[in-house]
């Protein structure tokens, strides 16, 4: 009987992110760092791994409340879906992300913290809006990868008929 070969073997987490615009069509980015070294910070969208049998839009609705206090929001449609596998807190990740556009009146936001997990509270600093040329200029890595160009397309052309399959990430 052959042995499973590890990485041909893992499941990937199923995970469901929300780009979430504010009027002015900012979008609001958490700011992530490595629990065991906070000099490696990147920026990410609001989103996280589904519990038990709810569905990706219930997944995205729950996430974005427990990380940014924001629940007066109209969830839009599939924009986008990625592989990715990055390391994170002493293993890797493999995850499957699905990505939902989502919009808002509400732009005052809860302090990372509020109903974050253990290990969110050990490796979020905070919140913040940005405007695409913002996102554009960052120095951070930002993920998914290439958002500030994903995000200008979106503002010019609307959301796609169909979810975009983004490149796999492997970090």
């Amino acid at each position: 009987m052959a042995e499973p070969t590890g990485a041909d073997e893992r499941r990937l987490r199923k995970v469901a992110r929300v780009v979430l615009l504010d009027p002015q069509d900012r979008i609001l980015l958490l700011h992530g760092f490595e629990p065991d070294d906070p000099s490696s910070t990147w920026w990410f969208t609001p989103g996280g791994g589904l519990e038990g049998e709810e569905s990706r839009e219930q997944a995205a609705l729950r996430e974005l409340a427990e990380e940014t206090g924001i629940t007066d929001v109209r969830l839009g449609p599939l924009l986008w879906r990625r592989i990715c596998s990055f390391p994170f807190a002493g293993r890797r990740w493999d995850q499957d992300e699905w990505y939902y556009l989502c919009r808002t009146q509400q732009t005052t936001v809860a302090r990372a913290g509020g109903g974050l997990t253990e290990l969110e509270r050990r490796s979020v600093a905070g919140l913040r809006w940005w405007t695409v040329d913002e996102l554009a200029a960052a120095t951070e890595p930002v993920y998914p990868t290439r958002l500030a160009e994903l995000l200008r397309t979106l503002l010019v052309e609307g959301p796609p008929g169909a979810p975009v399959i983004l490149e796999t990430e492997r970090v």
